[in-house]
């Protein structure tokens, strides 16, 4: 039998990932947002491995409803690092940490949605869109 949260618990979790990805104090969600990435990459993505494009999230990353967290100031372009063909995505605080991993990447019926999947070195790559439910 699945486990099911209540709507306040579930957008309280969702503020906690927010808040861990801008390194704000967790406890009190205070402080200002340190912008945070969202990493492309590979079906190998882990670490430095498998990155194939880094993008800066905004000052407000996302918006929060009912469990659902939405990906803000759309699209989010950057250039790619290395050629491959997206599959993951990461959200990371400015450490590097991944705070949210295992995110699907495609250009439709994903997590992130991006422009091309088939990502080549130096390209522009395009985040177009992004979601992450409370399960």
């Amino acid at each position: 039998m699945a486990v099911t949260y209540a709507a306040t618990l579930k957008t309280n979790r969702m503020q906690l990932v927010l808040d861990l990805i801008g390194n704000k104090v967790a406890a009190a969600s205070t402080g200002s947002f340190a912008a945070g990435t969202i990493v492309i990459g590979t079906s190998t993505l882990s670490g430095a491995t498998g990155v194939l494009a880094t993008g800066v999230l905004s000052a407000t990353p996302f918006s929060i409803s009912g469990g659902v967290i939405t990906m803000l100031a759309v699209p989010i372009t950057t250039t790619a690092s290395a050629t491959g063909t997206a599959a993951l995505a990461e959200l990371r605080n400015t450490g590097g940490t991944a705070i949210v991993s295992g995110l699907t990447v495609n250009t439709s019926a994903a997590d992130v949605i991006i422009a091309n999947v088939n990502v080549t070195s130096g390209q522009t790559v395009s985040i177009n869109s992004g979601t992450i439910t409370h399960s």
